[in-house]
Formats: C-alpha cells, sequence, structure tokens
C-alpha cells in the first residue's frame, strides 16, 4: 500500500515537471518565433495618402500595398494590412502589434532612434499647396523676414517634422490626414499645407482653386520600417527589396500609379 502510494506521487511528479516544460516550450515559440514560423505578414499604414496607400471601396491598394504584397509572395507569407493614423505606426512597429510599417515613410534620424528602416525603395518630394493667388509664390516666401505663415501638415509626418524645425510649432498646424489639412487651407485656418508631391497632386485634383508651387519643399527617400530587434526581418525584406527593383517589379507597380 505504501510502494503503491510512493509511485503514484513520483507519477504525478514527473506528469507535472513535463507539463511545466511543455508550457515553457508554447510560451517560448509565441514570444520567440521566427519569421520562418509565421505564416502572416501584418503592415500598418495610413491608407489616405494617394497613391501609395488609399481606399478602393473595402480594399487599401496603392503603391505600398502592391509592393508590400509582393514582398510576401517573396517570402511565402499572406500579407494583412492595418489602416491606422500615421503617427502610430512607429509605436505599432516597436511594441510588435505589426510587423512593420509602410506609408511613404522617409528615414530621419529622430525615427532612427526607434525602429531601424531597409533600404530605399522610392524617392519623395515634398511639395507646397497654396490657394490660386497666394502671396506664396515659392518655397523661400515661407523663409522670408517677418513672415508668419500658418502651415498645415500631417501629424507626424516629415512634413510636420522638417516645417516645426524650420518655422516653429506656433506656425504649424498640425491635422490627422491630408484631406484635413486641405479643407483647413480653403477655409483660411492656415496659408499652405505641407505634403508628399503624389498625394498633393491628388488633393488638388479634386479640390477647385488650389494650385502647387513649382519648388519643393525637401526631396527624401522612402523605406520600410521594422522593430529594432527585428533584424531577421529586416534582412528579409532588404533581400527582397533588392529582388524586386532588380527584376523591374517595383518601377512597374510604380508607373501604374504615377503616370
Amino acid at each position: 500500500m505504501k510502494f503503491t502510494k510512493v509511485l503514484a506521487l513520483t507519477l504525478a511528479v514527473l506528469m507535472l515537471a513535463a507539463c511545466f516544460v511543455g508550457c515553457g516550450k508554447v510560451e517560448e515559440s509565441a514570444s520567440d518565433a521566427n519569421i520562418e514560423e509565421k505564416e502572416k505578414l501584418v503592415m500598418a499604414t495610413n491608407a489616405y495618402f494617394q497613391p501609395y496607400e488609399y481606399y478602393e471601396g473595402d480594399k487599401i491598394v496603392g503603391i505600398d500595398a502592391e509592393i508590400a504584397a509582393a514582398i510576401a509572395e517573396k517570402l511565402g507569407m499572406e500579407l494583412e494590412i492595418k489602416d491606422m493614423q500615421f503617427d502610430s505606426i512607429l509605436t505599432a512597429v516597436e511594441t510588435g502589434s505589426v510587423d512593420f510599417g509602410m506609408a511613404g515613410m522617409t528615414v530621419t534620424e529622430k525615427r532612427l532612434e526607434s525602429v531601424n528602416f531597409t533600404s530605399s525603395y522610392a524617392t519623395g518630394v515634398q511639395s507646397i499647396i497654396v490657394k490660386e493667388g497666394s502671396p506664396i509664390t515659392t518655397v523661400d516666401d515661407l523663409y522670408a523676414e517677418g513672415a508668419a505663415y500658418k502651415v498645415g501638415v500631417q501629424l507626424g509626418t516629415t512634413g510636420d517634422i522638417y516645417s516645426t524645425d524650420d518655422f516653429g510649432s506656433d506656425n504649424v498646424v498640425q491635422y490627422s490626414n491630408g484631406n484635413e489639412a486641405v479643407m483647413a487651407l480653403q477655409g483660411g485656418a492656415v496659408d499652405c499645407v505641407i505634403i508628399d508631391n503624389q498625394p498633393a497632386k491628388a488633393l488638388v485634383e479634386a479640390n477647385e482653386g488650389l494650385v502647387i508651387l513649382e519648388t519643393s519643399y525637401a526631396d527624401e527617400e522612402y523605406a520600410i520600417c521594422v522593430a529594432k530587434e527585428n533584424t531577421e526581418l529586416l534582412e528579409k525584406l532588404n533581400k527582397a527589396i533588392d529582388e524586386l527593383i532588380a527584376d523591374g517589379t517595383v518601377d512597374k507597380i510604380i508607373a501604374k500609379y504615377i503616370k
């Protein structure tokens, strides 16, 4: 009887130990799974940045969406796109709620403090939108002595970062997207809007009485942001981007949206 109790106790201890080991393995694989074990690649974007990302019905399309889909295909994975406020993308990448951010995003020193970036896949230009007949006729007018123009920007973008550095936060008004900034311009709340050139073209085309200045505000390159510790994904994304550029896929996608 005593032997039976000891044997039963021993078996119970062994089963409990096995349970802890098994649980430990499950937890480790969930938190430390590498990219090859994942079936889905989750991308964060702000889908109000035509032609890079925007809605057609319920679907997010555009240059970034198609390049991301081509990357996912190369990695043998399914792509999921999450739409969010632009200034939330870096946080989502840092915390791991998404795998990467792709939203016509420019590499800056400040952003490099929190995330890593892939090699560039496209170039962009920051442009200035004004009303027809505006006293602002070139980018130099914004820097003129005594000028105190109100500049509308999309929160968290390089247009926001650069113009705040150049003109001070008192002269920069932040909006959640380019549409809101343009509405503010039409309503007289700001004197101009600084935003990437391709979205600027779409906004001007959709709103009468607006023009884009011939002189650009800044030139920049777009890249994909990845969490600092996710070096494996960074390497795979860079390899995929290099291959898609080399075989002409990236150029074809860009030409499809930018004539």
